[in-house]
């Protein structure tokens, strides 16, 4: 078995002089970076839980990460299977439910891909192609909840 190794860096970079005094003295600002990567990315909280709505929150990359395992997946097994794909969009739907003492989980994720393949010939062979893709993605197999997808394929002929 292969094993693949990700490391990330994270620096807070939130704290407004006091550090953690009281939860309204600190800010949720944080960059996350990888090594020989270019621009880091920006996180903080969601704006729910007194973040900067103008940066990433820890909930979007989580959908990202499997909205783009899904695609790189689905073109892969598409390009193995004689299905081009010339356009790929997504937009990816994760809902999460918090409990009243705060803790919380996601409970569905469901892909929206809009696809336009080469030929019309192709559709039905790409539909069934995201089953597939959903069975190899990483981080769906990773996942204790189902990621949903509900494609829209269209053809350029």
């Amino acid at each position: 078995m292969k094993k693949h190794n990700y490391e990330i860096s994270l620096e807070w970079t939130g704290n407004k002089g006091s550090g953690t005094f009281d939860y309204r003295s600190y800010g949720r600002n944080h960059q996350i970076k990888v090594e020989n990567k270019h621009d880091p990315i920006l996180g903080s909280s969601d704006p729910s839980f007194r973040g900067d709505s103008t940066r990433y929150n820890p909930e979007e990359l989580f959908v990202s990460s499997i909205s783009a395992c899904h695609m790189l997946w689905y073109l892969h097994l598409c390009s193995t299977s004689g299905v081009i794909v010339t356009e790929y969009q997504d937009k990816a739907l994760g809902v999460m439910e918090e409990d009243s003492d705060g803790k919380g989980r996601f409970n569905e994720v469901t892909l929206h891909p809009k696809i336009v393949v080469s030929e019309s010939s192709m559709i039905a062979r790409a539909k069934d192609l995201h089953h597939e893709a959903n069975k190899m993605c990483f981080i769906a197999n990773s996942l204790n909840i189902a990621v949903g997808h509900e494609a829209t394929i269209t053809s350029l002929q």
